[in-house]
């Protein structure tokens, strides 16, 4: 099965309707970050949410680590997905799905070594689906995506292998790694944001070659 393309750092409506022109089957909106590219206001986010026609993932990025904060970051903001980029440190899953039904959740995993295949199975069956990104979370400031790094794929490929549930696959992908990337992790979906952009601008060209990279895959 071919992998579903999210595209992250969407800044504009303008890039939205781009991504989901070459065929972008989610779009990922970020909210304030410690570090990393692409964070955009939350009036902006609520902006280009609303124009994201169904079924296009809408994703929330956010940095709060307590259910509380989560829940209100959404109502701020209205997507139809969270993406949850840090460990969840106060409250549970089980509250913001209690407060937010029928909104989809992606925990965002590090992959920062064997102990993350240990962290992803014990939060798989609390979400939708599960994202390996390249962060490092226990840096002084905190890397929580959108670091242009790829990862290990050997062991994200085996974090895939243990989950019964979706996964992504970020950092570091671009046209001329994604169909390795494919065939050695053979994840659900793929995220990017600096992959397709130049002086950080959507680039249109790299995300044709994207597209028509996975296409080949």
């Amino acid at each position: 099965m071919k992998p579903r393309v999210k595209i992250c750092c969407i800044s504009s409506e303008q890039e939205a309707f781009d991504a989901i022109r070459f065929g972008a089957a989610a779009l990922g909106l970020v909210g304030k970050m410690p570090s990393g590219p692409g964070p955009i206001s939350d009036e902006q986010i609520q902006k280009i949410a609303a124009i994201v026609p169904p079924p296009i993932g809408a994703f929330l990025l956010t940095s709060e680590v307590g259910a509380k904060q989560i829940i209100e970051h959404y109502q701020r903001v209205h997507t139809n997905t969270i993406q949850i980029v840090d460990a969840l440190a106060e409250g549970t899953y089980r509250q913001i799905r209690a407060a937010l039904p029928g909104i989809k959740l992606v925990q965002v995993i590090h992959v920062v070594g064997e102990n993350s295949i240990d962290e992803a199975l014990s939060i798989a069956d609390e979400v939708d689906a599960i994202l390996l990104d390249s962060g490092n979370p226990n840096l002084a400031v905190k890397e929580l995506g959108g670091t242009g790094r790829v990862h290990d794929w050997a062991l994200s490929r085996r974090i895939r292998e243990s989950l019964d549930k979706p996964v992504f696959l970020a950092g570091g992908l671009r046209p001329e790694n994604v169909r390795r990337a494919i065939d050695l992790v053979q994840p659900y979906g793929l995220d990017l944001c600096s992959g397709v952009r130049t002086n950080g601008r959507l680039d249109l060209q790299k995300l044709e070659a994207f597209f028509e990279e996975v296409e080949k895959a």
